[in-house]
């Protein structure tokens, strides 16, 4: 019986993941550990991470690979790293001191590879029948974008537009100063958007929008709070994210930590992760998204597993 892993370093967490696979099932969980990281503390103006960083992503991997209480672990872990760490300047240092430290040695996506592993996840869990898809998943440093009818993209695009990236560059300390900071944000956002060669996919009318990230979800979590009747959180329409701009710019971190459905460690840059979901809907003609639990991290496993042998098995694959 097969079994892979993901270990996946990000801004907030280490995170890993351990799964196998049983006759007539997809992928079963076998074991995960998150440590949790505050990277974006650790990060100077050029986006280096200083010594304090280095040796919380060094104890963070030793971490969660210790933590794995089976003899030997799974036949094979891809450790990677996000954003955070792939566009650090001092990248090469930082792998190479966890690699020396914990024997793990982290590899890094490009943007457009992890634009197309959300893709193929999110087609999984849509299932065969799904038809034309458009993915949106927006990270800390880049914003991927991928659009498709079968089971690898057609389109794939990565931009540097991440909610981190925006705080860092628009809003020191996750506050807006004045709503022109605020007009200024979305008008550099749209021309941002409208520069992509070739223009971005748009939603189509028989086609399914899936935004696949913690920003999106915890942006949903929060619009179905905010509304007469209780919702699900699973979907969020363009109307609920513009309230949502409003009241998140309307607070400062410590407040928008106590909102339904934002976290603490995520309060600070999430006023500019809901400006950036509304730009990215809007530039794609989307009203309203799914949120699917699922991206790169299960594309991964997805594609060391192999896919899933039908779409009533979706369940238990990882999320």
């Amino acid at each position: 019986m097969r079994q892979a892993g993901v270990l996946d370093v990000g801004c907030h967490s280490a995170l890993l993941t351990v799964v196998r696979r049983r006759p007539g099932t997809v992928l079963e969980p076998v074991f995960s550990r998150k440590v949790r990281l505050r990277l974006h503390e650790t990060l100077d103006r050029k986006g280096r991470l200083d010594k304090a960083g280095m040796k919380s992503v060094e104890r963070a991997v030793a971490e969660a690979v210790a933590a794995d209480p089976r003899p030997g672990g799974p036949e094979e872990v891809f450790a990677f790293a996000t954003s955070v760490i792939r566009d650090a300047p001092n990248r090469d240092e930082i792998i190479a001191r966890v690699a020396r430290t914990t024997g793990t040695r982290l590899r890094v996506l490009s943007g457009v590879e992890e634009a197309r592993l959300a893709y193929v996840a999110a087609r999984q869990w849509a299932g065969p029948t799904a038809g034309q898809l458009l993915v949106l998943d927006i990270g800390g440093g880049t914003v991927e974008i991928a659009s498709g009818t079968g089971d690898q993209p057609r389109v794939v695009h990565s931009l540097p537009l991440g909610a981190r990236r925006i705080t860092r560059d628009w809003l020191p300390g996750g506050t807006a100063p004045s709503r022109r900071r605020l007009a200024e944000i979305r008008k550099y956002l749209h021309r941002s958007l409208e520069a992509v060669p070739g223009g971005l996919p748009q939603a189509e009318p028989d086609g399914r929008v899936l935004a696949c990230s913690k920003t999106f979800e915890q942006l949903a979590r929060l619009a179905a709070a905010q509304g007469k009747k209780p919702r699900s959180g699973r979907r969020l329409a363009l109307p609920q994210l513009r309230t949502s701009v409003s009241l998140l710019a309307d607070a400062g971190p410590s407040r928008r930590a106590k909102l339904p459905g934002i976290s603490r460690h995520r309060a600070e840059q999430s006023l500019a992760g809901a400006l950036i979901a509304q730009a990215l809907m809007e530039a794609c003609g989307a009203g309203s998204v799914e949120i699917c639990p699922w991206s790169t991290r299960e594309g991964l496993l997805l594609e060391h597993l192999g896919p899933p042998h039908s779409t009533a098995d979706r369940s238990r694959l990882v999320g």
